[in-house]
Formats: C-alpha cells, structure tokens, sequence
C-alpha cells in the first residue's frame, strides 16, 4: 500500500492510499460524512488482490486530509476534490461512493465532469431518503462532535448505540483510526464544522443533498451517457428504504440493485463479504478485466 498527497480545489491537500498495480484499471472508492479512508481497507484490498488499482480517498475536513479554511464542505467542492484526484488517472476510474460519497459521486459524474466515471456505485444512498434516518445519521454526528469521549470505550459504546445490529468491538485498536486524543479526550477524526459544529456563518454544508430534482436530473445525465450504475442497499438501512429503492429502481431501470442482508447504512461495515463481491461482480461485468 502506497499513500500519497493531492491537491484538491482551492489548494486543499488531500490524503489517499493506493493498493494494486499501479498500471490496472482504477477503483475510487469514496467514503461516508464522518469516516475516513480506512472504512475501505477490507474492499480496497480484495479489489487489489484481484488486479484492480485500488484508490481509497480522505475527504476534506476527514481523516488526514486537510480542514476547509471557511468550514467549506458543500457537495461540489468535496466533487471539485474528487476531480482533481480522477485528473491524475490515467483513465477513468469506477467510482465507488457511500452516503456522502454517492452524493459526491452523483453530482460530479453527472453535472459537474461527464464522462469522469467509468461506471458508479452507490452504496445505501439515494436522492430520497428517509428523513428520520438522515436526522439519525446528523444527531450521532454532532452530539459528541465539539466536547469529544473520556475514552476509548466511550467511542464504542456510542457507535454501539448507533448501529445496534452490529457487535460491540471487544478490540478497540481499531478505533483509533477513526478518533484522534487531544488534551485526555477523544474526538472523531473529522472536523466539527462538517457537522454544523464551527463558529460562524462561514461554515458552509452539504446542502445539496436536500435538492432532490438536481441530484436525479445528474443520475439521468450519467445513465443517459451509458455509464453503468449500481444501487447497494443494506437491507435494515434506515437511510434508504425498500419502497425508496423500489422507486428508484422504477424511475432509472437500468440502474443494478443489490440488497444486502444484514447490513444497515454502512453496509461495507456490516456485511463487508457480501458487499465486496457484489461491487466485484459490477467491475467484472462492465469491464475487460
């Protein structure tokens, strides 16, 4: 594995892991709004075992990636960092992209850059959600986001709470990957102003995901260009309904779907086997490898 550094829009530097050949078709893969790259390692590493470039990304303000001066986080400059990362491909790359990173994936493949893509995969996101789930995702975010854990154990027992069908962690190294200790506290690896935290009216969110018309006329564009899409859903997501999906699925036919049992909205998390081979499944059937 190989990390290296980008430049992303406005100068932002950003941080990514790369696994496979470096000559082999590419795979970006783009996490959730709070995770950072290594939600990926387990898919990442299956997909360069069997030949795939492998690219894992930290999104701004998440991760080892730089903080937005401004609290910068709507969708089309995190899409503007993803562009320049696809610029230093030699090709165009499958876009794997979960929660805030489907969305990411939508708007630049669809509007901002067509043609970036070489085919896209959504994972438990689609321009309807559930809204109790989206305010489930952005209370779990915020609540801990400015005074951070007394301890590690802490972390778990709030992602715990969160997802309920998954086993506590009994080794908590793990974790140490998505948190960072400061002054004897905790705190998640990510800046507080993406989850409304910072000070100011400089702080600017994702609020393109609430424009649903916008986030379907760019699906429509990237299908009407032939790019392959896939939907994966968990199947207990409480993010993406089954009745969303279905009407998803109905409006855009052409779309793949896979509805994973036992996942919820971080379904690479929950189900990661079944997940991986769904995604690997996609790349076989849409590419010559």
């Amino acid at each position: 594995m190989q990390t290296f550094e980008v430049t992303g829009a406005n100068g932002i530097t950003l941080v990514a892991d790369e696994r496979g050949p470096s000559d082999a078709p590419p795979v970006l893969l783009l996490h959730g709004g709070g995770q950072t790259r290594h939600s990926w390692a387990g898919t990442s590493q299956t997909l360069a075992d069997q030949g795939w470039r492998s690219v894992t990304l930290d999104f701004r303000g998440h991760g080892d990636s730089e903080w937005a001066e401004g609290g910068d986080y709507r969708l089309v400059s995190f899409a503007g960092d993803v562009d320049a990362v696809v610029s230093t491909f030699d090709q165009p790359p499958f876009i794997i992209g979960a929660s805030l990173g489907g969305f990411t994936s939508m708007l630049l493949a669809g509007e901002i850059h067509p043609g970036v893509a070489r085919g896209v995969v959504l994972v438990d996101i689609i321009p309807e959600m559930e809204s109790a789930g989206s305010h489930r995702v952005a209370e779990f975010m915020s609540a801990k986001a400015k005074e951070g854990f007394s301890s590690l154990d802490e972390v778990a027992d709030a992602i715990a709470a969160y997802n309920p069908h998954r086993p506590r962690p009994s080794n908590l190294d793990g974790l140490r990957k998505n948190v960072r200790e400061r002054d004897g506290r905790w705190y998640w690896h990510w800046d507080p102003a993406f989850a409304g935290g910072g000070e100011g009216i400089a702080d600017m969110g994702p609020s393109e995901v609430t424009d649903i018309d916008r986030l379907h006329a760019a699906i429509a564009k990237i299908i009407d260009d032939g790019i392959p899409v896939m939907l994966v859903r968990g199947r207990v997501s409480d993010l993406v309904s089954a009745e969303g999906a279905q009407r998803f699925c109905e409006r855009f036919p052409s779309v793949e779907f896979v509805d994973v049992s036992g996942a919820g909205h971080m379904v690479a998390g929950d189900r990661n086997d079944a997940f991986t081979d769904a995604v690997v499944g996609f790349l076989n059937r849409h590419s010559d490898v």
